[in-house]
């Protein structure tokens, strides 16, 4: 377990370094807070949590389980992303934490360690390596086996059913998240999921920090499939267009969601009893000033940030906000998008790292480029 804890401290160091280089466009200005850290010597043990608070650790297929090539899996966008050499480390997922072979051996430490459940994703190019079409036993066995060990630990497995590792198949054949035929990709193999784990997995996520992934990988070109457009970007790259990708991704990613839903409900729900939703990105925000144009950046941000999926699936639409803003790049729901759209969620997962002071930037509108989220937002900001 030491491995995969050292691949989530890494995980989450990445999104801080994420967030403020995209949002915040690396400018780190200091506006005079002072903050301080209060140290107590009280110590909290489980006796201090409601009885029912559930202890767990997580950790996603491409971080931990390696075996990239192994037992029929086919590369996904990560694999191709590392293996061009472009994190800062040069690293790849290649061996990773090695748990594809020492799964056993993980899930007696985390027993050892107390925990109540164990939050995983599922490797879809292991499940289906082409995206589509057959299905590789050897993948759907290696999962049978992680799952059935957790349970005869009394482990509960909480699984993610993508968490930025598309198929590169997908990727090659039509450009995955940005085209509507993803939609019927990933709902035939969340089926394939729901139907051969749904007697044990009782709580489901379609999507892990799809406000990430539609941001690094479409605007920024940080994460894969390493998309942008100049002048955006912290990356050269060589396809995609940063003003309308992100929105475009974001869009078929909630289609794909309420697909999904749609599916675990009508056929699955009710006679495996378990639950399903996603999990965002959720930062939080305060005005750096009480001025009026500080505020209105904290809740613009907000809505930007989490607003952007949460809001269509608790209200039907995208936050006014960001309909005033970005307009014609926004796509629109149809009335049939939103029939299973709109409450597709049992519950919703935060995944909460750090919070950050908000102020206003004027907005630019006259650029050449047009533009992209970060310009769309127009803030800029302090983590405390």
């Amino acid at each position: 377990m030491v491995r995969v804890l050292s691949k989530l401290n890494c995980c989450i160091v990445f999104f801080l370094f994420f967030f403020l280089v995209h949002v915040y466009a690396g400018d780190v200005v200091d506006y005079g807070r002072s903050s301080s850290i209060i140290i107590t010597s009280e110590r909290l043990s489980r006796l201090d949590f409601p009885p029912d608070f559930v202890f767990g650790a997580g950790s996603s297929a491409y971080q931990v389980e390696g075996a990239a090539a192994e037992d029929g899996r086919k590369p996904s966008i990560w694999d191709t992303f590392t293996h061009a050499g472009k994190t800062p480390d040069k690293g790849t997922g290649d061996i990773a934490a090695d748990q594809y072979h020492q799964y056993k051996d993980d899930v007696k430490l985390m027993h050892k360690m107390g925990l109540d459940a164990y939050r995983f994703s599922i490797s879809w190019s292991r499940i289906i390596p082409d995206g589509r079409g057959a299905v590789n036993p050897k993948g759907l066995n290696y999962y049978n086996n992680l799952i059935n060990e957790l349970v005869s630990y009394g482990i509960e497995a909480h699984v993610t059913l993508s968490h930025f590792d598309i198929p590169q198949a997908l990727e090659d054949e039509y450009e995955g998240l940005l085209s509507p035929k993803f939609i019927e990709d990933f709902t035939a193999y969340v089926d394939v999921c729901f139907k051969e784990y749904g007697d044990r997995v009782k709580s489901w996520m379609t999507f892990n920090e799809p406000n990430a992934l539609t941001l690094g990988g479409y605007d920024m070109g940080m994460m894969p499939p390493g998309r942008c457009s100049y002048p955006f970007g912290v990356s050269n790259c060589s396809k995609g267009d940063s003003t309308t990708e992100p929105y475009v991704a974001g869009h078929n990613i909630l289609l794909s969601h309420a697909a999904a839903v749609h599916l675990y409900r009508t056929k699955y729900q009710e006679k495996q009893k378990g639950q399903i939703g996603i999990t965002l990105l959720a930062f939080w925000f305060e005005p750096m000033t009480n001025s009026p144009q500080d505020v209105a950046a904290s809740k613009r941000m907000l809505d930007f940030h989490i607003g952007w999926f949460l809001d269509p699936l608790v209200h039907g639409n995208y936050p006014a906000i960001m309909r005033k803003i970005v307009g014609s790049r926004l796509p629109n729901f149809t009335k049939n998008d939103l029939k299973h759209l709109k409450g597709s969620f049992d519950f919703i997962g935060l995944n909460q790292y750090s919070a950050f002071y908000i102020k206003d930037l004027p907005r630019r509108s006259d650029d050449q480029y047009g533009s992209d989220y970060v310009r769309d937002v127009s803030v800029t900001g302090l983590c405390e």
